[in-house]
């Protein structure tokens, strides 16, 4: 089970089956500190091994989703200091993608460097209309290189360049045109928004949900025929489980199916 009350800079709420995880440095506006960061690597790896939780929900509270590292960490380093900052970083990222449960960004306000690499990562994300998103390195002498890696997966070589090279916020409209959002709501309909996709995602069967995932990540990096044996032999296995043998019988018998997970 999730151990919900053992964190210093977020919470987590679960309901339904679905968690919901909340940055709570808005003082610093969700700045990813190393504890931070350590402390969401705990949570998301807590959670991945719940299989009550179905679904996750990833907030900040304050005006920012998260503005990246936390700068005052990062000044008068050695080397090895900067390398532990960013090996947590791309744990942190990877770790997201890796759990079975997928996770929703709820961005309600900015989302800069790190912050951006955040959303970029979740499986999804649901932005307000006054949200705003940036990779501003460029304009304090420490390019995004970490945040271009997902950024560049997600809105494709030309725009994450554009983004990085500038260091110039886009806006809610752009980020859902560009791909780096599904979509984009009022700000009051927010959180509801995402808690209803949410609850759609928790509706289906856990097992097949987590299988499915962890074959789209793994398909990316493949070539087209590779990605198909891959995919035809899990898509085979995944016939097998008795999830899948459910839910075609319930569509032929005209019926909602019966989860085993």
């Amino acid at each position: 089970m999730i151990a919900e009350g053992t964190y210093r800079f977020l919470t987590i709420a679960t309901d339904a089956g679905i968690a919901t995880v909340t940055l709570t440095r808005a003082e610093k506006r969700n700045a990813l500190s190393l504890e931070v960061m350590r402390e969401l690597i705990a949570a998301f790896g807590a959670i991945g091994t719940d299989r009550s939780v179905h679904a996750v929900i990833l907030r900040g509270e304050g005006p920012a989703f998260s503005a990246g590292h936390d700068l005052r960490e990062m000044l008068d380093r050695r080397v090895e200091a900067y390398r532990e900052i960013f090996d947590t970083c791309v744990e942190l990222m990877t770790g997201i993608q890796r759990i079975p449960q997928p996770v929703i960004a709820e961005v309600a306000g900015i989302a800069t460097a790190a912050g951006c690499q955040l959303v970029a990562s979740c499986d999804l994300a649901v932005a307000a209309s006054t949200a705003r998103f940036a990779t501003p390195g460029v304009k304090i002498g420490l390019f995004c290189s970490t945040p271009m890696v997902a950024l560049s997966r997600a809105i494709g070589r030309k725009r994450s360049l554009e983004m990085l090279l500038t260091g110039e916020f886009i806006d809610a409209r752009t980020a859902a045109d560009w791909g780096l959002v599904n979509r984009v709501v009022a700000p009051d309909e927010l959180a509801a928004t995402v808690r209803a996709l949410a609850a759609k995602i928790a509706g289906a069967a856990s097992y097949v949900v987590g299988l499915g995932k962890a074959a789209f990540y793994a398909q990316l990096e493949l070539d087209q025929s590779a990605a198909y044996a891959y995919a035809k032999e899990i898509m085979s296995m995944n016939a097998l489980a008795a999830d899948a043998q459910e839910g075609m019988r319930a569509f032929i018998e005209r019926r909602e199916p019966h989860w085993h997970t």
